[in-house]
């Protein structure tokens, strides 16, 4: 069998289900053995009819003696059935099945999994798992079940069945692991966990299975992280003269209408560094909301300038183009560096030092004479095939990408290893820190007054952010942005003037109800985590956050930053319906910590690396089996691929692996 059939070049019944197996990720005969159960259903107590109790869950094995359709008054179908083996008989009932009796015939040797219920005549089981027994082996029942991410018209039961018969035919793998490594991190072979996580004989097998192919991914990770550097470190530029420039370099940052912090500093050494270089530079900036990062970029465009170079400046939404145009405008016009904006809308043909845009700059006929830094902000945002075409519009720029998302260094270290890293951990001098109050149900009232004074008495702007633009039918108690703000206006803050921001209004709509907004035109708005980066204004004081519980720490803490702009005192509020204890100190937290960084590193602790980035972070490797939390995992894996990275010529079937997973682990 050769695992890199295509679905669409298998057989008809896969064809048949191409669409649908391509939402699951399964492109390829190999990608179903590496479609990971995410759970287990055990139905491996076996038992003997007479031997069965009410509540359990158990599996038994027996002979079909009638099987047959019937109806209900309201023409709804009941499926039952007989079963019996040499102990005694049991009832069986299903529900709006009817091909069952076509599936399940009578004298068909069958084997059950479900719960034992007891009935006034005896013992019945209702809607078990089935299936009829072929050469004395069972898939579906009878053992650990694995339950698979299914999608629709694609259940568990039918991956099973062609893993299993994948399994069968294929038998063994090799192993692409050197023999030094499985036998040094007390790992098993491949084909047996291959067979063990879709299979597993109890929940021992399983966890070994689980954790070789997590170090296996992990280690891939770092492989693939290790050698994009090379190759980047491969590529030779001139070094550009930074030093001839040091008066000039120092004056612009005394210039500036505030301080350096110690972070700033060693932001701006690292880079500068790099600039001068005969190796383009490619650093992640990392840095809370308002801690700076925007001034390094434009430190590192100002020397770009100084040598003759462009600096296209890139970033997710119009509205953040925009904020960043604005800073970077204010600081470069009075030195003649032309700043241009590039949008949808923009005329293209203009000359410019600094070109600062969205996707335009990729996809509009935008020319750069001597493109010499590219500088891409929320760079998570924008897949690896897009961050590319940038920089092919230069001679191999420099990079420098920025992100407010708080990450654990750990983590960081692990998912962008390819890149350097540079850490802005403190916050501007003067600036003060926002009061978090985490407010239950019955303070809402007292929330809502005192805001309006807030307005009123002070001329405070407040942010109310709800987690969905429109109720959603599965999830009716969640507050939703276009309701909250008909409720908001009519009853509770009829008085004052209220705005309403999602991403489903168009550029210009976003456009008129910010401005409105950062022109006082509107006291309170009420939006989506949509305004969680870009929004820079000074006057709005109070951020308010419904159902806080479903948003990450980070993007709590990121939201949080959209307030305390000014010199102010800033107030955030988060409210919650929940009474997990759990839940309420994880919240609690944001009332003591006002570090990213902390609050992400406590969320992947808490809850998972799932829930560190929030709903709006798009480009985050995922993981299929290993996990962000396994600090443990990490250092061994990263210690594991710099013993063999410098050898792996020596490993081919390690290279080709590293290959036909990378895609999976850096999705565009």
């Amino acid at each position: 069998m050769d695992l890199n059939t295509p679905i669409t070049g298998a057989s008809r019944s896969y064809k048949m289900y191409a669409r649908r197996l391509a939402k699951l990720g399964i492109f390829k005969l190999y990608d179903f053995l590496f479609h990971i159960p995410f759970r287990y259903e055990d139905y491996s107590l076996i038992s003997q009819i007479n031997q069965i109790q009410a509540g359990e869950l158990v599996t038994i094995k027996g002979r079909v003696e009638k099987i047959e359709n019937s109806y209900t008054r309201r023409w709804k179908s009941l499926q039952k059935a007989k079963i019996s083996d040499n102990t005694g008989t049991i009832d069986i009932i299903w529900f709006n099945q009817p091909y069952i009796p076509k599936a399940l015939k009578a004298k068909d040797e069958v084997s059950l999994s479900g719960k034992v219920q007891q009935e006034k005549n005896g013992f019945i089981m209702i809607s078990p798992d089935y299936e009829v027994i072929l050469n004395n082996q069972t898939i579906h029942t009878g053992r650990l079940v694995p339950i698979y991410p299914e999608t629709k018209g694609v259940s568990s039961k039918w991956i099973r069945r062609q893993v299993f018969k994948i399994l069968e035919e294929l038998k063994n793998f090799d192993d692409y692991i050197p023999a030094e490594l499985i036998k040094n991190n007390n790992l098993i072979d491949l084909s047996s966990a291959i067979k063990a996580i879709h299979f597993p004989k109890n929940q021992n097998e399983a966890k070994k299975a689980r954790e070789r192919l997590s170090f296996d991914e992990m280690l891939k990770l770092h492989l693939s992280s290790l050698n994009r550097k090379r190759e980047w470190q491969k590529e030779k530029i001139k070094p550009w003269n930074v030093g001839l420039f040091n008066k000039k370099i120092a004056d612009f940052i005394k210039s500036l209408p505030f301080e350096l912090t110690v972070a700033q500093k060693r932001a701006v050494d690292e880079v500068l560094n790099d600039l001068n270089s005969d190796k383009p530079m490619n650093r992640l900036l990392e840095g809370d909301v308002g801690s700076g990062k925007t001034v390094v970029a434009a430190i590192a465009a100002y020397v770009a300038y100084l040598n003759g170079f462009q600096t296209a400046f890139m970033a997710p939404t119009e509205i953040l183009a925009r904020q960043h145009f604005k800073t970077l405008a204010s600081l470069f016009l009075p030195l003649g560096i032309a700043v241009e904006l590039f949008s949808s809308e923009s005329k293209i043909n203009r000359r410019f030092d600094v070109a600062v845009g969205t996707h335009a700059l990729i996809y509009k006929k935008v020319k750069f004479d001597k493109l010499g830094l590219v500088v891409i902000d929320e760079q998570q945002r924008f897949g690896v095939e897009q961050r590319a075409m940038l920089r092919l519009k230069g001679q191999n720029p420099h990079l420098l990408t920025m992100t407010a998302t708080p990450i654990p260094r750990t983590v960081a270290l692990t998912m962008y290893g390819d890149l350097d890293l540079s850490i802005l951990d403190e916050m501007p001098k003067g600036r003060i820190n926002i009061k978090t109050w985490l407010v239950p149900p019955l303070k809402r009232e007292n929330a809502y007054e005192w805001i309006k004074g807030k307005v009123k008495k002070e001329n405070d702007q407040v942010f109310i952010i709800c987690p969905l633009i429109e109720e959603s039918e599965n999830m009716t108690t969640v507050k939703a942005a276009k309701k909250e703000f008909e409720r908001l206006s009519s009853e509770v803050f009829s008085d004052l003037k209220l705005g309403l921001l999602h991403g489903k209004l168009k550029s210009r709509e976003k456009e008129d109800v910010l401005s409105a907004f950062k022109n006082r035109r509107l006291d309170i708005l009420v939006s989506t985590p949509v305004v969680e980066v870009g929004i820079d204004i000074p006057s709005a004081t109070i951020m308010l956050i419904e159902e806080s519980e479903r948003f990450g720490l980070a993007q709590l803490h990121q939201l949080r930053g959209r307030v305390g702009r000014g010199n102010k005192q800033s107030f955030c509020l988060l409210f919650t319906s929940s009474t997990n204890p759990q839940t309420l100190k994880r919240l609690k937290a944001m009332e003591q910590i006002y570090s990213g960084p902390k609050l992400a590193e406590l969320d992947l602790k808490l809850r998972g690396p799932g829930n560190i980035y929030g709903t709006m972070q798009h480009g985050i490797p995922m993981l299929k089996i290993a996990s962000f939390s396994d600090l443990d995992l990490i250092q061994k894996t990263k210690e594991a691929a710099m013993q063999i990275f410098n050898k792996l010529s020596d490993y081919p079937k390690l290279v080709e692996s590293v290959k036909l997973s990378d895609k999976k682990i850096y999705p565009d």
